[in-house]
């Protein structure tokens, strides 16, 4: 299971509880944490979660891993919703950790299929809900 290049395995929880999400919808969101060289679910947000519950749930100074489904409207008043990956990987957060996550990334998006869009975000501004809404359409 593990990539020769990056040595980071993958735990199985974290595709089941995202064809979870993207499937059955039971979940708004669900962030993933690098802990003892494996991708593993940090948290999952239940599907009454708002796009502001999940932001708040991001740690200041540590990167994560991130999908998102969110429901929207489009111009022709038509109900959608596309799942976001985040890659968050705040400034604060040390050189090292952004370092094995920025690796393992390509590898991990990967194992989750259905990714509709991708965000690479520093801090909140460049994960704003504008942005997301602009990504979105």
């Amino acid at each position: 299971m593990a990539n020769a290049a990056s040595g980071m395995a993958v735990h199985d929880e974290c595709k089941l509880k995202f064809l979870e999400l993207k499937a059955k919808r039971t979940f708004r969101y669900i962030t993933y944490k690098i802990e003892e060289q494996q991708v593993m679910i940090d948290k999952i947000g239940g599907s009454d979660e708002s796009y502001e519950d999940f932001t708040n749930s991001l740690p200041a100074d540590e990167c994560r891993y991130a999908v998102f489904d969110f429901d929207f409207t489009t111009d022709e008043n038509c109900q959608k919703s596309k799942i976001f990956f985040i890659a968050w990987s705040p400034d604060t957060s040390k050189v090292r950790m952004k370092m094995v996550y920025a690796s393992s990334k390509d590898r991990f998006k990967r194992e989750l299929d259905g990714i509709q869009v991708e965000l690479q975000a520093t801090d909140p501004s460049e994960m704003s809900m504008d942005i997301i809404k602009s990504r979105a359409l």
